[in-house]
């Protein structure tokens, strides 16, 4: 399955670097540009972009010219950085067809965040389906893949990782898991929930360390 490409322009080498980092961790492949001029070529070079994440104050071209010569020929997503917090700007970013609109310093975890929301109204990214640190977890198709391969997992096993996924960096503690994973009429208890947790770290092999353990109360799907 190919990857999303999203393309990142911003003059900062360590913004594009903090911005890349978060999401080729959350599986998307990122093409950076340094400047305008150099998006604008790089966007019409090719045309499997999906998203584009732009920063407004550019040398040679601004985010603006950029933003305007895109919307002639596409509808990509865009998503529009700035350091202003300027109303003004926020509205001229949405005339020129801006889908979202970021003030800096954000948090990266923030952006990822915006931009899945994106590409899923977008049908870039299907319902159901998520993709992170090489795990694809398809909702529709009861499939898992890790790294490409596919792997086998019982029902339960596959809505315990379902449940991680959906609330990833969340702390969750066993009780909460067991109401919402094996419902409230379930009368089981913490053990049920360590031994499918073990079962499923086993199946999902290294990327079973995503699966946090945390003392006392529960676990953390983290990557």
């Amino acid at each position: 399955m190919d990857k999303i490409k999203i393309l990142v322009v911003d003059d900062e080498s360590r913004m594009r670097k903090l911005v890349r980092d978060f999401l080729v961790r959350e599986g998307f492949e990122v093409i950076e540009a340094e400047d305008g001029e150099r998006a604008v070529d790089i966007f019409f070079q090719d045309n499997t972009i999906s998203l584009i994440i732009l920063d407004v104050m550019m040398p040679k071209m601004d985010g603006w010219s950029v933003c305007r010569e895109v919307r002639q020929y596409s509808k990509v997503p865009i998503i529009m950085l700035t350091a202003k917090g300027d109303e003004r700007d926020e509205l001229l970013g949405f005339d020129l067809g801006v889908d979202e609109y970021i003030a800096k310093p954000f948090s990266p975890k923030i952006l990822v965040a915006r931009v899945s929301a994106i590409l899923r109204r977008s049908n870039v990214l299907e319902e159901g389906k998520f993709e992170i640190g090489g795990l694809v977890l398809d909702q529709t198709a009861h499939e898992v893949l890790i790294d490409g391969k596919s792997i086998e997992l019982s029902f339960k096993e596959f809505e315990l990782l379902s449940y991680f996924v959906e609330n990833k960096g969340v702390a969750l503690s066993r009780e909460r898991i067991l109401n919402n994973v094996w419902n409230y009429d379930y009368f089981g208890d913490a053990r049920t929930i360590d031994t499918h947790v073990k079962k499923l770290r086993s199946k999902m092999g290294e990327k079973g360390e995503y699966i946090k353990t945390i003392w006392g109360m529960g676990y953390k799907f983290e990557v």
